[in-house]
């Protein structure tokens, strides 16, 4: 016999389920009709494309089947609880209901969540009270299925990368070099490549690309030279480009400044490196990286699908279910759009649309929000005011205290960047700004709070969200004012404990202070998303909890000692988890649909083998995903 408030709570479920399935057969049919009109340049290319294009989405999706092949033999059902026993946990995320024992999933959504006992009592469950009355259609027949933790296990709402290079990530999967610590090691493995695969073996003129060096790890930190790449027989002679760990900088071969002669004096925003008689040494930074650009091939569909599928393979086996896709180009959202279309993103990303034209190009890319069943989002575009630290590119308000020649680079020059921010804020997109140095981050604040005060009655309505992408080096006065306007913190807690080895030198103590300062922009107000910058860092999104509550290397260390890096700047591990995923939903426009376990929101779920919440915090890099969830379906491992 079932309690009043009880039978109530069916009530509400059965009339809950009733507006899902009618909400599920309206979704079906917008999709069928949905094709959003699309931009000129990216419709004359997907037309072109077409047949050639659905061949290649029908072998990606073959990848994807045996990606995913260890999740498919546990398939989980259509309707489902998870439920914790004693000694693991389900956080939710929800400061309402911050822990669960169950929740339970229908189709793509979490429909319900509370204690076991009363989740049965809704529901019924198949293999120990079997029906109840009055519970949904779903479950009325034989009752629900039940699946629990681990001792020791915990479940999450799907982690969130709210910065990342998705092909990118994939190019440079094969070939990547952020492990090498000298010169000679890089040598040995391009060598190691070519060697591997007789097709570049036996073709000097195949372009040989790859990511990750950094000269601060190597014997005396100075940048490398054409005339490494020459020392040996196999790369002697072929047209090598490597970027840089940070992606601001290429280290190029002699066969490419032969491509590329004549070079020009200067470039703005970008620096050419030479030796003392002026030759190219072959070290091209931030807008002098274009110059290399044009003379490499564009990747083809069957090339990005191939990066795609490698990228995606380590997201979703590192329990990332959203990506934050921080440089989307023109072919990359044709391509992503494609997909989508097709029903072939196994992950949902958001992507920030970008391109080096110097003139407005707003009205050249489509406005895609609940593309692809909630796959794909693009409302926001990626700006970039300076270079990177690494390489002396972070544009500065006071020269480098490790470089007094120099205060940074403006890859973009300031009135540009004002007027694009100006103007994509009056169309109506988010605007994303790479800011490294405090010079950058002045600039672009100013432009910020320049637009922020002038809307007009229409604009009021409109919700801003604004992004700082790094917010890396500010003054005490723009990390408050990054807070006061409401602009959110894009951070790399990874960057962090990556750069802590230098950046003192390269700033001085002054300046350090508001460097990497998470916890001071968030006590001023600033919403914080927290992601990695993959493959400038690696794409384990624990990598980034860990280096965000410790401000630690991977051994435990940093240069103020096992307490951390400035140890003030940590965030709190529910801070952390909040920046991976709320946080960074939030970021997005997303936090009403994921970010947290709670009813009426999509199902995207992550089971790791340890609770990070609770463990020892070296223990957290030891932690494994058991299994991830999208949608409620499961996209890798097993429960």
């Amino acid at each position: 016999m079932h309690s009043a408030s009880l039978n109530q709570r069916q009530a509400r479920l059965r009339k809950a389920m009733a507006k899902e399935e009618q909400r599920q057969e309206k979704d079906a049919t917008v999709e069928q009709d949905k094709r959003r009109p699309v931009p000129a340049p990216l419709q004359d290319a997907r037309l072109l494309k077409s047949r050639i294009y659905a061949i290649l989405v029908a072998i990606g999706i073959s990848g994807f089947v045996i990606l995913s092949r260890r999740a498919s033999k546990s398939p989980l059902p259509s309707s489902w609880a998870l439920c914790t026993r004693p000694g693991s946990f389900i956080y939710t995320v929800d400061a309402n209901e911050p822990s669960a024992e169950c929740i339970v999933i229908h189709n793509e959504r979490i429909v319900d969540r509370g204690s076991k006992k009363d989740v049965q009592a809704r529901w019924g469950d198949m293999d120990t009270t079997g029906p109840v009355i009055g519970a949904p259609a779903v479950s009325a027949k034989s009752g629900l299925k039940f699946k629990y933790l681990k001792p020791g296990e915990a479940a999450f709402p799907g982690f969130t990368d709210a910065h990342a290079h998705v092909l990118e990530y994939g190019a440079f999967r094969d070939l990547n070099l952020a492990d090498t610590t000298s010169i000679d090691g890089i040598i040995q493995r391009l060598r190691e490549y070519i060697l591997s695969r007789p097709e570049i073996l036996n073709d000097k003129s195949a372009f040989i690309m790859s990511w990750g060096w950094n000269q601060n790890l190597y014997p005396g930190g100075a940048f490398p030279v054409a005339a490494d790449l020459e020392t040996d027989d196999i790369l002697k002679g072929r047209p090598i480009v490597l970027a840089r760990v940070d992606g601001h900088s290429y280290w190029v071969s002699q066969k490419i400044l032969d491509m590329l002669k004549p070079l020009p004096d200067d470039v703005p925003g970008g620096v050419i490196r030479r030796d003392s008689q002026g030759n190219p040494t072959g070290i091209f930074v931030d807008n002098a990286m274009a110059l290399v650009d044009q003379k490499r091939p564009p990747w083809t569909e069957k090339q990005m699908l191939h990066f795609f599928n490698g990228a995606v393979q380590d997201a979703l086996a590192h329990g990332l279910t959203f990506i934050h896709d921080a440089m989307s180009s023109f072919p990359a959202i044709n391509f992503f759009q494609g997909l989508a279309e097709k029903g072939a993103l196994p992950i949902r990303l958001y992507l920030m649309a970008n391109s080096a034209e110097d003139e407005y190009w707003g009205e050249k890319i489509p406005r895609l929000i609940g593309y692809g069943n909630d796959r794909l989002n693009l409302r926001s575009v990626k700006l970039v005011a300076d270079g990177a630290l690494g390489s002396w590119g972070a544009a500065m308000i006071e020269p480098y205290s490790d470089n007094s020649d120099t205060r940074g680079l403006e890859v973009t020059a300031k009135k540009v960047l004002w007027d694009f921010i100006v103007r994509f804020h009056q169309d109506d997109w988010q605007v994303n700004v790479h800011c490294i140095g405090d010079r950058a981050n002045r600039d672009v604040l100013d432009a910020f709070e320049s637009v922020l005060a002038s809307n007009d009655s229409t604009t009021l309505t409109r919700s801003y969200r604004h992004r700082i992408e790094h917010a890396q080096i500010m003054t005490q006065e723009d990390l408050k004012r990054t807070g006061r306007l409401g602009i959110i913190a894009s951070v790399q807690p990874t960057h962090a404990t990556s750069d802590m080895s230098y950046a003192e030198d390269r700033l001085g103590p002054k300046r350090i202070k508001g460097a990497y300062a998470w916890q001071t922009l968030k006590k001023n107000g600033a919403p914080l998303a927290l992601g990695s910058d993959f493959p400038v860092e690696g794409i384990d999104p624990l990598l980034g909890f860990y280096a965000a509550i410790t401000r630690l290397d991977l051994e435990g260390h940093s240069p103020h000692g096992d307490g951390g890096w400035f140890p003030e700047q940590r965030l709190s591990r529910e801070e952390a988890l909040h920046g991976m995923t709320l946080g960074a939903a939030y970021a997005a426009y997303q936090e009403e649909i994921i970010g947290s376990l709670t009813p009426g929101k999509r199902a995207d779920i992550v089971i790791l083998d340890k609770d990070i919440m609770r463990v020892q915090p070296s223990d957290i890099l030891l932690t494994k995903v058991k299994a991830t969830i999208v949608d409620g379906r499961l996209v890798y491992g097993r429960i």
